[in-house]
């Protein structure tokens, strides 16, 4: 039997459709926002097979600042190799860049967005998810109008969020001020978990509504346990694209398992045509890869009221944490999350995403640790209050405030830093910023991971695992390798081990 709210759909005349399709982000999504960024090409590599047989709708499969800097600096890997041999997998679904490529995510010069675009269209990536993080669709015409230049489609996040400011009013003007960049669909996106059954249902048909006939996805994260079942309304409501991961990498602080909607959609009787036996494949390797290398499970969240307090995402609590415990100040946690309740107040309600929930967390830290609120402030919340991280900031938050923050001689200096700004720099004035030598594949890797004109000593793919197992013996360190060889029963006396990807080639008597 239908429910009320079902039937209401009807009566209204929406057309519910009865096919979901599902977009995965397991590779993306799941990899940030549980494991931090830290998978490695050769624990990609032997799963894209699968992902791509399953029957996705989309695989979202890179997301440039972010995992360039972990890759480059952390994991000493070339980036292309992901990009390059993951792409060659993928012979029936399309891949999809995700984020902003240049504004407030790093300054990155336009001739690299574009060299970076052109590159990913010779792998055959032509989709990009992105945001900008106020939901001001008029800071992202020149973004689209590049994006179409270069033969890309976009799908713009429309991001919600809790505060006296986000009515259903203010998503219905942000979802038509969306469509005037004609993008090829309109994701809303609940980045915090915030989104309970109720505002669902009072804002997804609205959202349906202005949207007209550009397709809607649903892109919710489990922070609060509540994602599996805003889903189902989101398919009750009329929303034909949903988001989901794949376990270990789904639930906790990422989207809901897509074989738990999955079971969810088809007993409502909706039709999901996915094939699930790969992706049991692709589950069991990633629950090795989690046990192996010590990386966290995501697990369903319980339900917190407090989060609608300070709305600060999961994995930043963490490391608000672990930064507060180097101080000695562990205890002080929660503190910190009332104080970034109160600053974000004071500076407009932002929506709380990269990168304006940072700059509200680390402004109320430094409230905290200090004693003294605004006593010291980041270059960031200078920038802020100046209307570098969003022209809106500059009319919605607190003017005694920002008169406060403006109020020193740092702002002056911030200015002047944006006043020779490098935007409209060219690619040999950028290359020769970077030693003029470096090839387009680590000039891009230099710009977006920030790495300046030193040498890069990165593996760069050429013997990259193609499976699990060689990818697990590939990780054992020499002395792991030859205690076994000491142990074993071969009868060896001698051993040469050869590791090119580690640039190493040892010899030794083993007895």
């Amino acid at each position: 039997m239908q429910s009320c709210f079902f039937r209401s759909i009807h009566e209204r005349g929406t057309s519910i459709s009865k096919t979901i399709r599902l977009v995965d982000t397991t590779l993306r999504d799941g990899s940030q926002s549980l494991w931090a960024l830290r998978m490695r090409a050769g624990m990609m590599l032997p799963a894209m097979a699968d992902l791509d047989s399953a029957g996705f709708e989309a695989i979202e499969f890179v997301v440039p600042s972010a995992q360039f800097a972990r890759a480059v600096r952390d994991l000493k890997e070339d980036p292309w190799v992901w990009i390059r041999k993951g792409a060659a997998l993928a012979k029936r679904t399309p891949l999809r860049l995700h984020g902003s490529i240049g504004p407030y995510f790093a300054n990155v010069p336009l001739c690299i967005q574009e060299l970076f675009l052109d590159k990913l269209r010779e792998v055959g990536i032509s989709t990009t998810r992105t945001s900008d993080p106020w939901n001001d669709f008029d800071n992202s015409v020149e973004e689209f109008d590049l994006l179409r230049r270069k033969d890309f489609g976009g799908v713009i996040n429309l991001i919600y969020s809790v505060s006296p400011r986000h009515t259903a009013d203010y998503y219905a003007a942000r979802t038509r001020q969306a469509l005037k960049l004609r993008p090829m669909a309109i994701c809303f996106k609940d980045v915090g978990g915030l989104l309970t059954p109720d505002a669902a249902r009072e804002l997804i048909p609205v959202v349906l509504r202005e949207a007209g006939d550009v397709d809607v996805e649903f892109h919710a994260h489990c922070n609060n346990g509540l994602a599996p079942f805003t889903v189902m309304i989101a398919a009750e409501s009329g929303i034909k694209t949903i988001h989901t991961a794949i376990p270990p990498l789904a639930n906790g602080s990422s989207q809901p398992s897509v074989f738990n909607v999955v079971e969810n959609l088809r007993s409502k009787g909706f039709n999901v045509d996915l094939d699930l036996a790969p992706l049991e494949r692709v589950r069991d390797h990633f629950y090795s890869a989690a046990k192996d290398e010590g990386l966290p499970q995501g697990i369903p969240n319980e339900f917190d009221q407090g989060l609608y307090r300070h709305q600060v995402p999961g994995g930043m609590i963490s490391n608000m944490v672990f930064q507060l415990e180097k101080l000695g100040m562990g205890d002080r946690i929660n503190e910190v999350l009332e104080e970034t309740a109160r600053v974000r107040e004071e500076l407009g309600y932002p929506i709380m995403v990269t990168p304006l929930s940072q700059i509200v967390g680390t402004q109320a830290a430094i409230n905290v640790v200090t004693g003294q609120r605004y006593g010291i402030v980041s270059d960031e919340v200078i920038e802020y209050a100046m209307g570098y991280r969003g022209r809106e900031a500059t009319d919605v938050m607190d003017q005694n405030i920002r008169d406060v923050i403006l109020g020193r001689s740092r702002a002056d200096e911030v200015r002047a830093r944006h006043s020779a700004g490098r935007g409209g720099a060219t690619l040999e004035e950028v290359r020769r910023q970077y030693g003029g030598k470096c090839s387009d594949d680590e000039l891009i890797v230099r710009v977006f991971a920030g790495v300046g004109d030193t040498e890069l000593d990165l593996d760069h793919g050429e013997h990259v695992p193609q499976s699990y197992d060689e990818y697990k013996a590939s990780r054992r360190s020499v002395k792991d390798l030859v205690h076994e060889l000491v142990n074993s029963d071969h009868g060896m006396n001698y051993f040469r081990y050869h590791a090119p990807h580690e640039k190493l080639l040892i010899a030794g008597k083993l007895k």
